[in-house]
């Protein structure tokens, strides 16, 4: 018998990372249609981000660089579904694209690695820490201003094993990552929120689709309300504050009862400077995507005019 073609493609990456997170959702997937794994494949795609390992994004184009190709793929029906991880997705969707679900979210704490100190206190003066997020790079710089930031790039296993080589004597992974691929083994502190504000929609993934293909099962399925409820503030304050490779910027949202607050930062890229604001809004209602992504434009607006200038990396 000639086996069936598969009914539902979904676009992914080809790191470890992106094949774990892009198996859950093909397992998902399946379930919520009621298809088995063959029906559901998973269709590897080398983006120029994974391309580029020696520099940082925000040098050779930003991280839309992680979702092009992918895109491009949805876009000529070489794919269905495209799995990315939220905060590398670009704020503007391109025309005749649209996230139709977006998961529980993971966990969207910043992780600290390093073989010789238990904690980002415990850093000696000078200490190198590794890192390719201007974000990062600013919040450690405003916290320590003696650390020496060294560049580092590469897949999670590639970061890990350099930290374990004494590369560097530390280095900052988001936690979501390392969760998900089973390395939390690795982490010796999980970082406060509030020192180290998580980047819009980190620990989260984006189911994409082209805007004429939403009528599926697995879109309610798999999307989590409170979940997309965060990100939608979070990314309203990326969308007023050019949240991109040249701008630390953080934002991050939770729910607890019936409010819902963001708290979103821009920072300059020393850490000489620190802008912030935070807000609230009820949640007991339905349909509350726009007002939460009012809420995130209305406060990043904020912090942008305190900034002003001063938080673009040159």
């Amino acid at each position: 018998m000639v086996p069936s073609a598969p009914l539902i493609r979904i676009g992914t990456r080809r790191s470890a990372l992106a094949l774990a997170q892009s198996g859950m959702m093909q397992r998902a997937v399946a379930a919520a249609m009621d298809l088995t794994l063959e029906q559901v494949v998973l269709v590897e795609i080398v983006t120029t981000g994974d391309r580029i390992q020696d520099r940082r994004l925000m040098e050779v184009g930003g991280k839309a660089l992680f979702t092009k190709e992918i895109e491009e793929a949805l876009l000529d029906g070489r794919i269905d579904i495209a799995v990315h991880s939220m905060k590398d997705v670009p704020a503007e969707q391109p025309p005749g694209l649209t996230i139709a679900a977006i998961p529980e979210r993971e966990d969207a704490r910043d992780a600290f690695i390093s073989k010789d100190f238990d904690d980002f206190d415990a850093l000696p003066h000078g200490a190198r820490l590794g890192t390719a997020s201007l974000r990062r790079q600013a919040q450690a710089l405003a916290l320590r201003p003696d650390l020496n930031i060294e560049m580092l790039r590469g897949n999670i296993d590639t970061r890990l094993r350099r930290a374990a080589d004494g590369e560097f004597d530390a280095i900052l992974l988001a936690a979501a990552g390392l969760n998900r691929l089973g390395r939390t083994e690795a982490v010796r502190q999980y970082l406060s929120v509030d020192e180290f504000l998580p980047a819009p929609g980190q620990g989260a993934l984006a189911l994409q689709t082209r805007e004429d293909d939403t009528e599926h099962a697995w879109i309610a399925a798999l999307n989590h309300a409170p979940s997309a409820l965060c990100i939608a503030a979070e990314r309203g304050a990326m969308v007023a504050l050019e949240g991109s490779c040249r701008t630390a910027v953080g934002a991050h949202a939770v729910i607890e009862g019936d409010a819902l607050t963001l708290t979103t930062e821009m920072l300059a890229p020393n850490g000489t400077a620190r802008w912030r604001r935070g807000g609230t809004m009820a949640v007991a209602d339905a349909n509350l995507t726009d007002p939460a992504r009012a809420l995130g434009e209305h406060l990043g607006h904020q912090v942008h005019v305190a900034a002003g200038d001063q938080s673009v990396a040159v």
